[in-house]
């Protein structure tokens, strides 16, 4: 019997250690969600449909106007099937750019819009992704938040040959989104303002510096964003009060002003922490 039980041990270790070899098949992705996230588990990756979204309409997002003018315009383009541009946007914090992705799906999701979540050190799978929705009839953004790289990072080829550098053809139901705070998603170094002191050993470096904003130059259409005067950050304070039925008044600018002295800035995101901040203490029992 001892002997008997060693063996279907081994045996058992034997079959764990062949099923670490044998590769792994990712689960199918749930085409009925409107939104996924690229989820590596292990070696490989696969779409985690995404359950609960974000709830924010393009009425919410305040003082971009243009920006969100131009965003509409290109989305409604690609999915009309006519030329579109992949997109870039940058500027100030909590200004807006992340919301005006989320809030495109939640406009567009019945037109067949859909949005694919893809961190920075994700993006080295990126024509894994587009084969998997080649073939699909709907219309897939790819979503990059906050993206900024190294000089050494692999993700940096991997988007720059995803954008139009490859020599297998882009995916006409593929646009890539991207928003960042670097308008050339590269540090900028004070030493590429004076190329000829360096003493690295490059003999041109001008060439290194064009290297850095090539792939920023790969997004046709650029969106620049700005810090919010006081003015336009009190209206959008009064703006996502009113989506939680809180009544705008003197005592809730002077709660508003103060809010962003302790935050250090003003915007959009900081307007929405107040406005929730201030409903939560008024609604608290």
């Amino acid at each position: 019997m001892d002997k008997l039980e060693n063996l279907v041990s081994r045996a058992e270790g034997l079959i764990s250690k062949l099923e670490r070899l044998l590769p792994i098949q990712p689960p199918a992705p749930d085409w009925n969600a409107i939104a996924w996230r690229w989820v590596m588990q292990g070696n490989y990756g696969y779409l985690q449909a995404v359950s609960h979204l974000h709830q924010i309409s393009l009425d919410n997002i305040q003082f971009v106007d243009a920006q969100k003018a131009e965003i509409v315009r290109n989305t409604r383009q690609f999915l009309q099937g006519v030329p579109a541009n992949h997109v870039l946007l940058t500027g100030a914090r909590g200004t807006g750019k992340s919301s005006l992705i989320k809030a495109l799906l939640n406009a567009y999701a019945t037109d067949g819009l859909r949005l694919i979540e893809v961190e920075r050190q994700d993006l080295v799978h990126l024509d894994q992704i587009v084969d998997l929705v080649r073939n699909r009839k709907e219309k897939f953004i790819i979503f990059c938040d906050d993206l900024t790289f190294e000089a050494n990072d692999i993700g940096y080829k991997a988007l720059k040959v995803a954008l139009d550098g490859s020599i297998a053809g882009g995916s006409d139901n593929v646009l890539i989104c991207a928003t960042s705070n670097r308008k050339n998603l590269m540090p900028e170094l004070m030493e590429d303002n004076q190329p000829v002191l360096r003493s690295d050993g490059e003999i041109r470096p001008f060439e290194t510096i064009d290297e850095k904003v090539a792939l920023a130059e790969r997004f046709g259409l650029w969106l620049s964003f700005y810090p919010f005067d006081q003015d336009e950050y009190l209206n959008i304070c009064e703006g996502w009060l009113r989506t939680f039925d809180v009544v705008w008044d003197e005592a809730a600018s002077r709660a508003a002003l103060s809010f962003s002295h302790t935050r250090g800035m003003r915007s959009g995101r900081v307007a929405y922490q107040f406005a929730r901040d201030y409903a939560g203490r008024l609604g608290l029992k």
